[in-house]
């Protein structure tokens, strides 16, 4: 990181701790003005970049920019059977099934499924995606394109995301959000959705971990019933060690007065988002920097992503913080043992760091791992060809997809190693 970019560290620092006072005081029109930099202390580098964009390019045609790219872009419009599940707080929790392709069911249903299930007509392998921190369903638009009608697959928005309710336990007994609830969470999604036959678990970041969290709490279900997992840009624990690509003295500053931050600017909700809505442009640079690695990445791609991430609500992305610190899933990767395991990252990730990849594939020897170069988080966004072309090597190994059979968009299921 430059030097300038350290003193703006320092400066957004400042700028979190006078938020937090000017709650504290009751000046909170005060603090809303400043709510933009405060949340977006974990990215502080990024605001020097925002900062000559704003004295290149007039805020009128960034404004049109954004229209522009929000109309003309198709990200996000996939759409399928929609369907309920309620977790065990009574949260509703909204998912979407793409069926297999009928004509294409029976060269899915292969000679190996059949042995491992002892049916003569299994029921089709169903591939379950969870979605990371702040995004929802939609953040696997392009696999999901690609695998329409080859695989059946779910798709679900975790609490309070997306299309998903509020979490019941959150609003209404105060609760704080854990990685364990969102474990169970997706145990509802999977008892409505896929009730019967096989699966594969696939998780980006935060849906990862919940991925871990469901097998802690539920082995027999992976003992019995998943056939393959695939770990997308995730953690199995000690996300409190990482550094968002701050130096020591910015990551300390974060750490120490982000937390009361977030929960100060949750408590004023309304307040805060229309401080959100003014500093727009601080964070499109701050998402671009902690979304993605390429300098070229797609704009319609890059604001997508920014769509998705400003439709959370900011006392959910509070609410949610904490778990981060808590989480710790390294024993339960053990029951992933004897699957076929996909562990993928790209390889300057800022969030969930590709060491914390390569430690999950330390202890699950067997498994695939693969390390994008020129990609940050939000890997299956940037580099859809690269999570792609795996997943569907993933999905031949487990025998959810015959080999050969073309996956749609980018690659097939050849086993070929990549290069």
């Amino acid at each position: 990181m430059s030097e300038s970019s350290a003193e703006v560290v320092a400066d957004v620092a400042s700028a979190a701790v006078a938020a937090s006072a000017a709650g504290a005081a009751g000046g909170w029109r005060r603090a809303t003005g400043i709510a933009g930099v405060a949340i977006g202390v974990v990215a502080a580098g990024a605001a020097a970049g925002v900062a000559l964009e704003r004295m290149t390019v007039g805020r009128g045609m960034r404004q049109k920019a954004r229209l522009a790219l929000d109309s003309a872009g198709p990200y996000g419009s996939l759409r399928g059977m929609p369907g309920k599940a309620f977790a065990d707080d009574g949260t509703e929790l909204y998912y979407e099934v793409d069926d297999l392709d009928e004509e294409a069911a029976p060269a899915a249903l292969g000679p190996r499924r059949r042995r491992l299930f002892g049916r003569k007509s299994p029921a089709p392998v169903t591939v379950v995606f969870s979605h990371g921190y702040c995004l929802n369903q939609d953040s696997w638009h392009f696999q999901r394109a690609a695998l329409r009608g080859v695989v059946r697959t779910v798709h679900w928005d975790q609490r309070s995301h997306g299309r998903s309710g509020r979490g019941v336990a959150q609003t209404r007994d105060d609760e704080p959000v854990t990685i364990e609830q969102l474990g169970r969470d997706l145990k509802s999604v999977i008892d409505a959705a896929a009730p019967e036959g096989p699966l594969v678990l696939v998780g980006h970041s935060m849906g990862g971990m919940t991925v871990m969290a469901l097998a802690d709490q539920y082995p027999e279900l992976i003992r019995e019933r998943v056939v393959g997992v695939a770990f997308v840009g995730t953690s199995s624990g000690r996300l409190g060690e990482v550094n968002y690509g701050l130096p020591v003295a910015g990551v300390n500053a974060v750490r120490r007065v982000l937390p009361g931050v977030l929960k100060a600017l949750g408590q004023r909700a309304e307040l805060v988002e229309k401080g959100r809505r003014a500093t727009a442009d601080l964070f499109a640079g701050i998402i671009k920097r902690y979304s993605f690695a390429s300098r070229d990445v797609d704009p319609a791609v890059a604001r997508f992503a920014e769509r998705m991430i400003e439709s959370t609500p900011i006392d959910v992305v509070a609410e949610y913080y904490p778990a981060f610190n808590d989480h710790d899933k390294t024993e339960a990767l053990a029951h992933f043992a004897d699957q076929p395991v996909l562990v993928l990252a790209g390889v300057h990730d800022l969030v969930t760091p590709s060491e914390h990849s390569e430690a999950i594939a330390d202890l699950l020897p067997d498994a695939e791992l693969v390390l994008v170069p020129d990609a940050g988080h939000l890997v299956m966004l940037e580099h859809p060809e690269v999570v792609t072309d795996r997943l569907a090597d993933l999905l031949t190994r487990t025998g959810a997809v015959p080999a050969g059979a073309t996956v749609k968009g980018y690659g097939s299921t050849s086993t070929a190693q990549p290069g």
